[in-house]
């Protein structure tokens, strides 16, 4: 599903203008957006948990090249469905 059809698909469910919609999607991603960079994991009841990792710096190989290249360090979001979403997609099969 792309961005235009869940809001769409939110607009229906709640009534609202698209651009209230898109203020709200911007309004959320934007504090799960901070949250990471403070480290702090964000936990949405029945549906899941985004939490920040810290991913060490490595040593990879360039594919093409071979040459050994130092990948910084950086913090990546890991997002764990709960219980409930889980069931609520398994059941769906």
């Amino acid at each position: 599903m792309d961005y235009k059809t869940l809001t769409d698909k939110l607009c229906e469910r709640l009534g609202l203008t698209p651009e209230t919609v898109a203020s709200l999607t911007e309004a959320m991603t934007g504090a799960i957006g901070e949250c990471g960079m403070n480290l702090d994991s964000v936990a949405i009841p029945s549906f899941g948990t985004f939490e920040p990792r810290k991913r060490i710096e490595r040593i990879a190989v360039h594919p093409s090249s071979g040459k050994k290249l130092m990948v910084p360090p950086k913090i990546v979001m890991n997002f764990r469905a709960s219980q409930i979403l889980k069931q609520r997609v398994g059941d769906e099969e």
